[in-house]
């Protein structure tokens, strides 16, 4: 595929600050949030990050944001995510193909016995149709130390996954309650890490000098007194409690960077729309730029 220029992929060119400050200044960790299908717009923030030359000396990350995040820390460069999620569920036909070879049944028993039904898709076959061949399998693999947050339903708590089964990570982060049927890990039944941390920039307190949150949660979208469908209220509502979780964590542990890209008017899985979560979240790579110069100049003066 061809490389358009930067204004047509949001795309920033590296200051010279940023240049110098990402060779030997302010060393800089990004927590990917969670928000489904908004989650897309994780890419303009990799992407800004590779064109200033910084590289983040540790990432977290849930749900939505577990796989952004560990593709980054993969060594993939936000070109290629970009590119990877345009040619897979940026084309809806292929998106769909992949989603049925991956959600089938495998098997009268399995049709039998599990058929497809509200909350038991394999969050696992699925993401093995759609991450990129080139993604680490285990934390070990990594190129960035990650930490990916699962939620465990019996143990009510949240856990940080930081060793062994990246894989596994990933599917139980992304394991949202009523779409996807619970991961096994160990012996714990784990669930979608954005219940309990949406944006995890609390766990890289202290590993970095500029701490970076990026919230895909969003917000419920649409008119006062319209009424939501049952399934808008559902999410919207788990929407509202996760900003609520943000807004606590963010008093306690404040990132020096909050960014919220513009994506309250999609839904949560709206991933088939992500052409145009890209095109209308494609400010906020400026707005990060300007935020880590702003950073950078008060570390050089400090």
């Amino acid at each position: 595929m061809d490389n358009p220029d930067s204004s047509s992929r949001g795309g920033v060119a590296a200051s010279p600050r940023a240049a110098s400050q990402a060779a030997s200044g302010p060393s800089v960790a990004v927590a990917f949030g969670g928000g489904g299908a908004r989650g897309v717009a994780h890419i303009h923030i990799i992407e800004t990050l590779d064109a200033m030359g910084i590289r983040p000396v540790a990432i977290s990350g849930s749900s939505i944001g577990a796989i952004m995040g560990s593709a980054m820390a993969s060594g993939i460069s936000g070109k290629d995510i970009r590119d990877h999620t345009l040619e897979t569920i940026g084309k809806p036909s292929t998106a769909l193909g992949r989603i049925w070879k991956a959600a089938r049944p495998r098997g009268v028993k399995d049709a039998m016995e599990n058929g497809i039904r509200l909350g038991q898709f394999n969050v696992e076959r699925i993401l093995e149709a759609f991450l990129p061949d080139n993604m680490a399998r285990s934390f070990e693999e990594l190129v960035i130390p990650t930490k990916i947050m699962v939620t465990d339903y019996y143990g009510h708590r949240e856990v940080v996954c930081e060793s062994g089964d990246l894989r596994a990570a990933i599917a139980a982060s992304a394991a949202i309650p009523a779409v996807f049927r619970p991961v096994l890990i160990g012996d714990r039944i784990m669930i979608d890490g954005g219940i309990f941390n949406p944006v995890p920039f609390d766990k890289l307190a202290g590993l970095a000098d500029i701490i970076i949150g990026v919230d895909v949660v969003g917000l419920p979208a649409g008119a006062p007194g319209q009424t939501p469908s049952t399934i808008d209220m559902m999410f919207g509502s788990s929407q509202l409690m996760m900003q609520s979780i943000i807004e606590m964590k963010r008093h306690a542990f404040p990132p020096h960077i909050l960014l919220r890209p513009e994506v309250h008017q999609y839904r949560v899985l709206d991933f088939l729309k992500a052409r145009e979560i890209l095109a209308d979240s494609r400010g906020i790579a400026e707005q990060l730029k300007r935020d880590l110069d702003a950073a950078f100049a008060f570390y050089d003066a400090s």
